[in-house]
């Protein structure tokens, strides 16, 4: 009997919890806030396996984005970032593979062949790639 009547106050309680706890940020509609500015396009993170000491696995991932000031390309990037995606997994899934245990990627070679391959899949160049955190662990 008593469960019965702490759960009928619980129940009428729960709106009012959650109306004073509020959203500061506004509606809940509102898009997160993104860094980087207008030009800047996030691409999610990109992952891929690679071998550590004594046969284990490791990850290895790479966060990067896109730097486009021309809005024209800008749309045609946003258009593309499914194939883009695809491309950028294919370069760093590769490079993962065949990365020997122990030891630091090479971030100039990585970042050499993703903007190679943002700028076969745009058709031209205008897209700058940003690299942000690479870890392998």
């Amino acid at each position: 009997m008593r469960r019965r009547t702490l759960l009928a106050l619980l129940l009428t309680a729960l709106p009012g919890v959650a109306a004073a706890s509020g959203k500061d940020s506004g509606e809940e509609g509102d898009p997160k806030k993104r860094s980087g500015g207008a030009s800047y396009i996030v691409v999610q993170t990109l992952t891929a396996t690679t071998n550590k000491g004594g046969g284990r696995r490791g990850v290895f991932t790479v966060e990067c984005g896109l730097d486009v000031p021309d809005p024209a390309l800008r749309t045609r990037v946003q258009q593309s970032l499914p194939r883009l995606r695809a491309a950028y997994n294919q370069v760093v899934q590769s490079y993962a593979a065949g990365l020997p245990p122990a030891t630091a990627p090479n971030v100039d070679f990585l970042a050499q062949n993703l903007q190679r391959q943002t700028d076969l899949v745009l058709g031209k160049p205008g897209a700058k790639l940003l690299l942000g955190a690479i870890l392998v662990n």
